[in-house]
């Protein structure tokens, strides 16, 4: 198994408490937040991790280095900012399986790796996404799916009282993005929601543990949850 984690973010809605590290390296219960992804990785058997680094880059390749417990970790280096679609595709080069997990570096969920790329495979899928059913939100967008979890569109944010929402945990095939002309974009917004209709998309749905320390308060809430919870 491999895995791409996207570490390449300013944070800047989380500058106000977090402002000297990258944001996936914000201590959250005493050690990095990245360390709580790569700890769910080396549990669930990955053995080569590419980190998708930019912004202060230097905190994470000092503390990490070349390996974490059983992962072997390599660096994706952004030296001008290439967003998520540009920053995956230029670490999908690094990986070599089929298939590749993909992680974003301020969310954790709760989402069993095995079964997922399972499922990909079994779906014949060039992109799963695992999603989590959630109530009374309006941080995030929605994503539909068929009865065969065939997804068919991506809605945007709005207050919904129930829905699914990204995870921000994905299986892309390594060669997905291999035929995109542009180094800088968007996933969700440049790639996902425009080949919708044309590329088989799947739904994931997962009911683990989930949370996105993208904003102050959530991240406060990570320190006071994740000393019980992971």
């Amino acid at each position: 198994m491999e895995a791409i984690v996207l570490a390449g973010g300013f944070g800047t809605r989380l500058q106000k408490v977090v402002h000297d590290v990258p944001k996936p390296m914000a201590p959250v219960a005493d050690k990095p937040f990245l360390s709580y992804l790569l700890d769910q990785l080396d549990r669930q058997g990955c053995a080569h991790a590419v980190l998708a680094v930019g912004y202060k880059r230097e905190a994470i390749q000092d503390f990490f280095g070349s390996g974490y417990k059983g992962i072997s970790l390599s660096y994706s280096i952004e030296d001008k900012p290439l967003l998520t679609g540009g920053a995956l595709k230029k670490a999908l080069q690094m990986v070599t399986e089929e298939a590749v997990l993909v992680l974003n570096g301020d969310t954790f969920f709760g989402v069993d790796f095995s079964k997922m790329m399972d499922f990909h495979y079994q779906t014949h899928s060039d992109a799963t996404l695992a999603v989590k059913e959630l109530h009374d939100f309006s941080r995030y967008g929605t994503v539909h799916f068929d009865d065969d979890y065939r997804i068919t569109r991506f809605v945007e944010k709005k207050a919904c009282q129930e829905g699914f929402i990204n995870g921000g945990v994905y299986v892309l095939n390594r060669t997905l993005l291999g035929d995109i002309s542009q180094d800088k974009f968007m996933m969700e917004k440049d790639f996902l929601e425009k080949y919708v209709d044309s590329k088989v998309f799947s739904a994931f749905p997962c009911d683990g543990y989930f949370i996105d320390i993208g904003i102050p308060e959530d991240y406060e809430k990570a320190n006071k949850e994740f000393r019980k919870l992971v």
